[in-house]
């Protein structure tokens, strides 16, 4: 069990969020997307969201300024957390175009409002659970991709509450975060993803 729960906190890292969105979104939009486009954006989406901050990551970590992936000191989180932002900027500005992926362009800059919250409140010494970001915007934007589209998504967004649980479990286990960190991460993820749904609903 405790193998399990440590593992949950890699299989379901906040680098890896952005693009399980995408996935979702291409997997269930049914408009008609060539295959070509999408395994494009994919490709794109990887390098900016994962390949990027993993090299940028192990270049702060030999400079000293993080020592985890998982940023646990609060102190460690706002030069990564501002370059991710950077690098949300960057996807929205050239991989999703807000007339041809709507929701996914506002899915982005849930991303990137939520990430930039954590940011402030870092300033302050709060430690916001990037975990709980990262799980809780993808399930809610499954929410509301399944009422836009009108589509049954049911299972898929049982998964993605049941995700959430398991990250909450595991960062609790871990020692990572407290109640009022997981939470504050929950809303930080949850709410702009619903804010900017009225743009696109």
């Amino acid at each position: 069990m405790n193998f399990f729960l440590k593992s949950i906190s890699y299989i379901l890292h906040p680098l890896l969020m952005p693009i399980v969105g995408a996935i979702i979104y291409f997997t269930t939009a049914p408009r008609f997307i060539p295959d070509e486009i999408i395994g494009t954006k994919i490709f794109g989406l990887t390098i900016l969201t994962i390949l990027i901050p993993v090299v940028l990551y192990f270049f702060l970590k030999n400079l000293g300024v993080v020592t985890s992936i998982h940023l646990e000191n609060v102190r460690q989180r706002k030069v990564p957390l501002l370059l991710q932002s950077l690098l949300f900027v960057i996807v929205i500005k050239i991989i999703v175009d807000v007339y041809q992926y709507p929701e996914l362009y506002f899915f982005f800059l849930g991303a990137l409002f939520s990430s930039l919250s954590a940011i402030f409140m870092s300033l302050f010494k709060i430690k916001v659970s990037l975990h709980m970001i990262g799980i809780s915007a993808i399930a809610m934007f499954t929410i509301i991709l399944s009422i836009h589209f009108e589509i049954n998504l049911t299972l898929l967004i049982a998964a993605l509450l049941i995700a959430n649980g398991l990250v909450a479990t595991s960062r609790l286990h871990c020692r990572a975060h407290n109640n009022i960190e997981l939470i504050l991460g929950f809303i930080t993820g949850l709410l702009p993803q619903i804010i900017l749904a009225n743009f696109w609903l």
